[in-house]
């Protein structure tokens, strides 16, 4: 959802072509799958255009090749960290740490409450979106 927010947020701005936005797992669990109906319908609900989607593992080349490495939570975070120890740290932060309220993204997986997830998105999207400009 993160990176069609962010996209949207962009376009709208007319500063779309600036920036390279792309979406990727920490873990493999995922790996190949579309965008979870659920979020689709999120999506949606609130006009934000998606396409089709397969999920990919973060690797070392994205690390090198982007400038921020912006993670949901600290589950995503430790990840990043057994995958490539320090390395990548310094650009290496939670959506909601360019808010004032540095906690995590709510996970919509257990509580199926994708609209909260999406105001916690949209909410450090335009945060992050404001730092980048």
């Amino acid at each position: 959802m993160a990176e069609y927010i962010m996209k949207d947020m962009a376009a709208h701005a007319g500063r779309l072509s600036e920036f390279e936005i792309a979406s990727r797992a920490t873990s493999r669990e995922e790996i190949g799958h579309d965008i979870y109906p659920p979020a689709k319908r999120c999506l949606s609900r609130h006009c934000i255009p998606f396409e089709r989607h397969f999920a990919d593992q973060v690797s070392a080349a994205d690390c090198e090749h982007f400038d921020h490495l912006i993670c949901m939570d600290d589950q995503n975070v430790r990840n990043m960290g057994y995958l490539f120890g320090d390395k990548y740290r310094s650009k290496t932060s939670k959506l909601l740490d360019h808010t004032d309220l540095k906690r995590n993204v709510a996970d919509p997986w257990y509580t199926d409450d994708f609209e909260t997830a999406y105001k916690d998105i949209k909410l450090g999207c335009e945060a992050l979106f404001e730092e980048l400009l």
